[in-house]
């Protein structure tokens, strides 16, 4: 390990900042190309919620910049999933320089482990959660009224979500490198279980828009075996380590 001066690192650090906006620029134009079919998908769940009552609801827009931004939003959604992979690696490039060879063998498996935990934190929300949160929400107005809902806020939700459930599954993959490097340890995380699970179940009823116990421990459910696998799994690294140091 070589040491570098700290104006160096800043540059470094300056530099792949720079890229990793550059790869979500990148990724946006792409995703834009997308963005009705990217809308369409993000719509789904209200379509499936609308019939299911057998209602009628209308996405509207408030200003005649909303379409824009709306759209502008989608494809920033999904070019950091596209760019994501990219900006994981300028991460570890920055820090990679400070590890043991042995230690810098585990950028691949970062790398995909990171960008499939996010995929599948995001898919969970989409297609386990959603579709009870959504009609939850619409089955208060029943057929009194027809819902207009802002395509703005509607979107904004809906995003937010997936976003979230994708960073929260990237627990394990976290807890696996940074036990790997000697930074956490298996038994920190079972020592601290209880405060983890007050911080989870806040987490989980921030993220949740409804108020009911069944969308909350939906979302929450999965975060505490998420959190357990975390022990798990960095306890699996703890083993690893000394096969490495040897």
């Amino acid at each position: 390990m070589k040491e570098a001066p700290l104006v160096e690192h800043l540059e470094e650090l300056r530099a792949r900042i720079l890229w990793s906006l550059l790869a979500w620029a990148v990724g946006t134009g792409v995703a834009w190309t997308f963005r009705v079919p990217l809308l369409d998908w993000l719509k789904r769940p209200l379509d499936l919620a609308a019939k299911q009552y057998g209602i009628a609801v209308n996405l509207i827009v408030l200003d005649i910049t909303e379409p824009f931004l709306v759209s502008l939003k989608v494809a920033a959604f999904g070019g950091l999933v596209l760019a994501l992979p990219f900006i994981v690696y300028q991460v570890w490039a920055f820090i990679a320089p400070g590890l043991y060879e042995h230690e810098k063998r585990l950028a691949v498996p970062f790398l995909l482990g990171a960008g499939f935990s996010f995929a599948l934190g995001a898919l969970f929300a989409y297609y386990a959660f959603l579709p009870f949160a959504v009609p939850f929400l619409l089955g208060f107005l029943g057929d009194v009224v027809t819902p207009q809902i802002s395509i703005g806020r509607y979107m904004g939700q809906i995003l937010m979500m997936l976003t979230v459930m994708g960073v929260v599954f990237e627990m394990p993959v976290v807890s696996y490198l940074l036990a790997r490097l000697g930074i956490l340890t298996s038994a920190f995380l079972a020592r601290n279980w209880r405060i983890a699970v007050v911080l989870l179940l806040t987490l989980a009823a921030f993220i949740t828009p409804t108020v009911d116990v069944v969308s909350l421990f939906i979302v929450s459910g999965p975060l505490l075996v998420l959190y357990w696998v975390s022990v798990l799994v960095a306890r699996l690294a703890e083993r690893q380590r000394p096969q490495e140091a040897a």
